[in-house]
């Protein structure tokens, strides 16, 4: 007879969502990196062109190609990207998203953070891993090309633009992305 404890639930679990989320495969070097971001910033300019004026005005750009997660109680992801300054690739990072709650299904989407300052960049790259607060407006791409904030109105520092969204993931979850540099 097989016992289900609670402990081997949520290990079984915890090795799920880390299998399903590990979008790293095949991304050993800083060049496919830096294609997946270049295809990811011609997709988001060819889909939202209003994000071309966003991106003149930023003093940096931190493109995540790709944010797979999944979850069934807890849950997680994962994603690497590349922080741009004047279009060109100065480090990698990685986003680490862990959350909490009642949820089941699996998800992935392209981020561009948009570092509107100076002074944002900055404490991006002199924290060790920096995780977005209130200080970040946060905009998602809907169906047909349209943006659910008119960008040229924002007055945040950081600017967040979630889209090319595929998958479900249902329930109601506390969660954060925390952004680290990485080696590649």
């Amino acid at each position: 007879m097989t016992h289900f404890t609670r402990r081997g639930l949520l290990a079984g679990g915890a090795a799920f969502v880390l299998a399903a989320c590990d979008n790293s495969v095949g991304s050993t070097g800083g060049q496919i990196i830096d294609s997946r971001v270049q295809n990811t910033l011609s997709l988001m300019y060819q889909t939202y062109p209003e994000t071309q004026a966003l991106a003149n005005r930023a003093a940096g750009m931190l493109v995540m190609p790709l944010i797979g997660s999944a979850g069934f109680m807890v849950g997680g992801g994962y994603g690497e990207g590349a922080l741009l300054i004047d279009g060109v690739t100065v480090d990698y990072y990685s986003a680490t998203v862990l959350s909490g709650g009642f949820q089941i299904g699996a998800t992935e989407s392209s981020q561009v953070l948009f570092f509107l300052t100076p002074d944002a960049l900055a404490d991006f790259r002199g924290s060790p891993g920096w995780e977005a607060g209130a200080g970040v407006t946060t905009v998602v791409g809907e169906a047909g090309g349209t943006l659910s904030a008119d960008t040229r109105s924002i007055e945040s520092d950081v600017v967040s633009i979630i889209f090319n969204e595929k998958g479900l993931l249902a329930g109601a979850t506390l969660s954060g992305v925390k952004y680290s540099r990485i080696l590649r």
